[in-house]
């Protein structure tokens, strides 16, 4: 059992090495902090969407904006398509392949962010909605996995993990999601590194 676990912690550790190593990656989300918090002071928001693991990342990502991360700060807007009433009424009457892509036509505005997460990058509903709200003029990005699949190079900015399964695609971007919350609380509000903090 403990071997499995050692093989497990060594997997991830390889894949976020592998990631850190690249240098662009850290360009890449370096930009996307930046962009999201011009489009904030713009008075724009964020919208953010998934399936399955990846919806909760985006709800993770969503409430670390509405709420806090580090430090008692003005609420940033940001919506996660993740509502059940939502997703059923639109896989109903209109296909499971529409339900992000109907939230963005509700919510989006042109200059809004609007993010992907899809570990395969072939996700028909990500990859429909990020294309209407590229129609709306908003800007996309997207966080992807293995060679970024369909959706590569589709999108205003992406980061794509090279790692070969969901699991460790999904903890590398969840990093990356707590790295842009920090930098734009940072960018915008100016605040102090934390010395700890706990949730």
């Amino acid at each position: 059992m403990q071997n499995k676990i050692i093989s497990s912690l060594s997997s991830a550790m390889d894949a976020l090495s592998s990631f850190v190593s690249n240098k662009a990656n850290l360009k890449e989300i370096e930009d996307i902090a930046l962009i999201i918090a011009e489009q904030y002071r713009k008075k724009h928001k964020v919208i953010i969407f998934g399936n399955g693991g990846s919806m909760c990342d985006a709800m993770h990502f969503a409430e670390e904006l509405t709420g806090r991360f580090y430090k008692d700060r003005e609420a940033l807007p940001a919506i996660a398509i993740s509502d059940p009433s939502h997703i059923t009424c639109v896989g109903n009457d209109y296909g499971f392949d529409e339900i992000f892509a109907r939230g963005v036509s509700a919510y989006a505005q042109s200059g809004d962010i609007v993010i992907g997460l899809s570990t395969s990058g072939n996700s028909l509903n990500i990859i429909k909605a990020l294309a209407r709200a590229q129609d709306l003029g908003c800007i996309t990005i997207a966080l992807l996995g293995g060679d970024g699949g369909k959706l590569a190079g589709s999108t205003d900015y992406e980061v794509i993990v090279p790692a070969k399964t969901s699991d460790r695609i999904q903890e590398i971007h969840t990093i990356i999601l707590h790295i842009l919350v920090e930098m734009i609380e940072h960018e915008l509000f100016h605040l102090p590194e934390p010395t700890e903090h706990y949730a």
